[in-house]
């Protein structure tokens, strides 16, 4: 059997055996983000203000991002850029002292950001859309993890304005908490300060011509288990987590980064 070209670099001895068009998404721009959100008023369930109200401070448990909302709309004034808003809807945990109540509630940050997505109006229509669903602008894409809870605090009613009402926040964003949430302005507020790393960018679809080798036939094995398989036997395979032990020395990396 010929060799095959595998993923990866390619040498020179490679050899092309056809051009070939493909339909992608190609990024026009892209910004990333590293926001410190400072008191974000967070919406309790019920049970959680409950524990608000008597509690004489709350400690930080985690906080789970559950979702991201975007919305594009064309920069008129200057073709080719669209601003994009982004909303965050956080679900944050803490721990009432004393007493140890789990409190959960619900947190919502929206920001702008304006980024190009060229100048296109090319209208796309797709079979495995829903009728009436047309592409004209570039796609919105927001990649991002849990954030960071990096305080919490508790302040009296009025402290913070509302800033959504619950006709606001997607259904299923409600459905997450498995009871009401407190909108209200006249019970105790719980605030807290998020530290969020993301990336914001934006796509369209294009076609490009592309160096084909070969079709990607995978060489790996599937490794699974056998039903009478020894767990220490299996257990034995597992390479022992050293980063777990020993961290990393960031310092070291960034030398011999600089020096590569």
């Amino acid at each position: 059997m010929a060799d095959r070209v595998l993923p990866g670099p390619v040498d020179s001895s490679a050899r092309i055996s056809e051009a070939v068009s493909v339909h992608t998404s190609k990024i026009y721009d892209s910004c990333r983000d590293k926001d410190c959100i400072e008191d974000l008023r967070v919406y309790p369930t019920l049970t959680a203000q409950t524990y608000i109200d008597s509690a004489l401070s709350v400690r930080p448990r985690r906080a789970e991002l559950l979702y991201v909302d975007t919305a594009v709309e064309p920069l008129y004034f200057n073709r080719g850029y669209y601003t994009i808003d982004a909303t965050y809807y956080y679900r944050v945990n803490c721990e009432a002292y004393p007493g140890g109540g789990a409190i959960s509630g619900l947190a919502v940050f929206t920001k702008r950001v304006i980024l190009y997505g060229g100048e296109g109006e090319v209208k796309i229509f797709s079979s495995a859309g829903a009728p009436g669903d047309v592409l004209g602008q570039p796609r919105a894409l927001v990649e991002a993890v849990d954030p960071i809870i990096l305080n919490t605090k508790l302040a009296d009613a009025g402290a913070v304005e509302k800033d959504v009402t619950p006709e606001q926040i997607p259904a299923f964003i409600l459905a997450e908490f498995g009871e009401d949430l407190v909108f209200g302005d006249g019970q105790r507020q719980l605030l807290a300060s998020l530290g969020q790393f993301s990336i914001i960018r934006l796509e369209r679809d294009t076609q490009l011509l592309l160096p084909s080798y070969s079709y990607c036939f995978p060489d790996k094995e599937c490794v699974g288990t056998a039903p009478d398989e020894d767990p220490c036997t299996l257990f034995s395979r597992i390479p022992f987590p050293v980063d777990e032990f020993y961290p990393p020395d960031l310092a070291a990396e960034e030398a011999a980064a600089a020096d590569a």
